[in-house]
């Protein structure tokens, strides 16, 4: 029977194309696009704000019980708000939370502070009358929906994804971040079991886009 929901889960390491493909996918197949690094660069933008370092987890766990987290739609995409307010892209992407972001995702009171909210992005989905959901991140299919529709894992050979950040003007490193993610103990990234896999390092953007959505229909 083919789901009336569906949810897409879309994995991968810096600069593999999630966002990229992702937008286009959610516009092919109407669903709400959800991109959960922001909400890590949400609250670690915050905690840098509130001077909570990642090291002091007890202080981490607190300082995150008074950070109130809503959704608001733009388009269709879901942004995190922190006490009623979206952070703008040049504070969600300052040299000081691409340093930070890594370590604080690490925490295990940040992952849990932010599990109840991701998987909760499917019921704002279905109440905003989109036909599903996709998401991306780096444990979405291993954490968040295990049991989504399809589960992706994008990944890109090193050089092809220099390129993309340089071309972004970004200046994290993207080898420091993918070993941080990939070695915590709490959620690492890592492509999950049975996950379809797609090395789009000579692909077009509209290729994998196809091959995506083709995906989802093998699936329903």
């Amino acid at each position: 029977m083919k789901p009336d929901f569906v949810i897409i889960a879309v994995d991968g390491g810096a600069a593999s194309g999630k966002s990229s493909t992702s937008r286009l996918v959610a516009e092919r197949l109407n669903l709400m696009h959800v991109d959960t690094g922001s909400h890590y660069r949400a609250v670690t933008f915050a905690l840098l704000q509130k001077g909570v370092g990642p090291d002091d987890e007890a202080a981490v766990a607190e300082r995150l019980k008074s950070i109130p987290l809503s959704t608001e739609l733009d388009g269709r995409s879901a942004r995190i708000a922190l006490d009623g307010r979206v952070p703008t892209k040049d504070e969600l992407r300052s040299e000081a939370v691409n340093n930070a972001v890594s370590p604080y995702a690490a925490v295990p009171a940040v992952r849990q502070f932010l599990f109840d909210y991701q998987r909760a992005q499917a019921d704002i989905a279905r109440e905003n009358n989109f036909t599903g959901l996709i998401m991306e991140g780096r444990d979405i299919g291993s954490v968040i929906f295990p049991d989504a529709t399809l589960r992706v894992f994008l990944e890109a050979d090193a050089a092809t994804r220099a390129e993309r950040r340089a071309a972004e003007g970004q200046s994290d490193s993207i080898e420091k971040r993918d070993k941080i993610d990939s070695s915590r103990k709490t959620a690492p990234l890592t492509c999950p079991d049975g996950a379809y896999k797609i090395d789009n390092s000579n692909l077009t953007l509209e290729e994998v886009v196809e091959e995506i959505a083709n995906a989802v229909s093998n699936c329903v």
